[in-house]
C-alpha cells in the first residue's frame, strides 16, 4: 500500500500563486537574449547605411531625377550587381564583339581639279585624261582607290568601263554612237564597233596577217538591247537559265551593247566558228599581242567565279593601248581585278 502525500500548509501554495517570478537564472537567459536581438538590428541598421554611402560614392551618375519618365531612368544599382543568366549558344553581354565600323573613306584624290582632265573629260579625250593623272599605272590605282569621283567606271562612253552581271547599263537601252564597219575579212559576218575600237581591230587584224598568225575575221560586235534579249532568250531555251548565264549576257548587260567588244574567228583559208579559234595560230597570236592594239581577252580561262562567264578566248575588249600595256604588265586577268572591283559570277536578283 502507498503511503500518502505529504500536507501542504497553506502559506506554501498561496506563495505559490501570488509570486510567479521565474528563478534567478531564467531571468538572466532573458536578458541576453534580448541584448542580442538589439545588437543584431542595430548591426543591420549599420550595414545598410554603409551600403547606400558607398553607391552614392561610387555612382554618382546613376541617380535619376524624381520626375524622370521610367524609359529615361537607368537600372536600380543593384540589378547590375546581379549575375545576368547566358542562353546557351549566346554571347554573353561582355563579350559581344563591338559593331564593326564602316570602313574610313580614301582621302579626296585632287586629280577631279586639274583643268588637263575636266577638259580631257569634257572633250571625251580618255587617252588625255589617263596621261593627266600621270600614265596608266597611276590611273589604275587612284581610280581603283575610289578617290576620283570624276572617273565613272560605269559610263558606257569610256574605254575604262566594266561591265558585268553586277553592274548593267544605265539606262539598259543604252546605244553607241557613231558605229562603224569593223573591216576584217568579208566573210566572217557582219559587225559594227565604235569608231576607235573598229580603228584598233583593222590595226590588230592586218599585223597578225603580217606575222604569219592567219586571217582573222570579226563576228559579233555591237548588239543592241533588243538583239541581245533575242539572242539570251534563244540560249536559255537551248541550255536552260544556269547555262545560259555562263555563256550569253542578259539584255543590258552584255559588253557587245557599248560597241567596245567583238568575237573573232579564224579565216584560214575560209572562216569557221568561234569553237574553231582556240589552239591555232591566231589564238596564240592574240593573246600574246592583242593588247599593243589596245585588246584583251576578257573572260579567261580559270576565272569563272570573277567574271560570271566561262572561258571564251574569242570575246576580245578593247579598252585602249594604255590600260592594255598596264592590264598586260600588271600581270591581270580580268577587269574587276584591274580596277578591284568586286567579283561578279551571279546577278543580283
Amino acid at each position: 500500500m502507498t503511503d500518502p502525500p505529504p500536507p501542504t500548509s497553506r502559506r506554501a501554495l498561496r506563495a505559490a500563486v501570488e509570486d510567479p517570478r521565474p528563478e534567478p537564472g531564467a531571468r538572466r537567459r532573458a536578458a541576453r537574449r534580448r541584448g542580442i536581438v538589439v545588437l543584431t538590428v542595430i548591426g543591420a541598421l549599420l550595414a545598410w547605411g554603409v551600403i547606400a554611402l558607398l553607391f552614392s560614392v561610387l555612382a554618382p551618375g546613376d541617380a535619376q531625377p524624381a520626375g524622370a519618365p521610367a524609359a529615361d531612368r537607368g537600372p536600380a544599382p543593384w540589378a547590375t550587381a546581379l549575375p545576368v543568366p547566358t542562353l546557351r549558344g549566346a554571347t554573353p553581354p561582355e563579350q559581344s564583339a563591338a559593331p564593326a565600323e564602316a570602313p574610313a573613306p580614301a582621302p579626296a584624290d585632287g586629280l577631279c581639279a586639274e583643268a588637263a582632265v575636266t577638259e580631257a573629260l569634257a572633250a571625251g579625250d580618255d587617252a588625255a585624261v589617263i596621261a593627266a593623272a600621270g600614265g596608266a599605272a597611276a590611273f589604275r590605282e587612284r581610280v581603283a582607290s575610289g578617290a576620283v569621283p570624276c572617273i565613272d567606271l560605269a559610263d558606257p562612253a569610256r574605254v575604262w568601263v566594266v561591265v558585268n552581271k553586277q553592274r548593267p547599263y544605265a539606262p539598259l537601252e543604252y546605244a553607241p554612237s557613231p558605229l562603224v564597219s569593223a573591216g576584217t575579212a568579208a566573210d566572217a559576218g557582219h559587225a559594227i564597233l565604235r569608231t576607235d575600237a573598229a580603228a584598233a581591230l583593222t590595226q590588230m587584224v592586218a599585223a597578225a596577217r603580217a606575222a604569219g598568225a592567219g586571217e582573222i575575221g570579226a563576228q559579233n560586235g555591237y548588239r543592241a538591247y533588243g538583239m541581245q534579249r533575242s539572242i539570251y532568250d534563244a540560249q536559255v531555251a537551248q541550255r536552260g537559265a544556269a547555262g545560259a548565264d555562263l555563256v550569253s549576257a542578259r539584255p543590258g548587260f552584255s559588253e557587245h551593247q557599248s560597241g567596245l567588244a567583238v568575237d573573232i574567228v579564224p579565216c584560214d583559208p575560209t572562216c569557221g566558228t568561234l569553237d574553231d579559234l582556240a589552239g591555232t595560230p591566231a589564238d596564240a597570236w592574240i593573246r600574246d599581242h592583242s593588247w599593243e592594239y589596245g585588246w584583251i581577252v576578257r573572260y579567261e580561262e580559270g576565272y569563272t567565279a570573277i567574271t560570271g562567264y566561262a572561258y571564251e578566248p574569242w570575246h576580245l575588249r578593247y579598252i585602249g593601248t594604255d590600260l592594255a600595256r598596264a592590264y598586260r604588265e600588271g600581270g591581270f586577268h580580268s577587269l574587276e581585278e584591274f580596277f578591284e572591283l568586286p567579283p561578279a559570277p551571279d546577278y543580283a536578283d
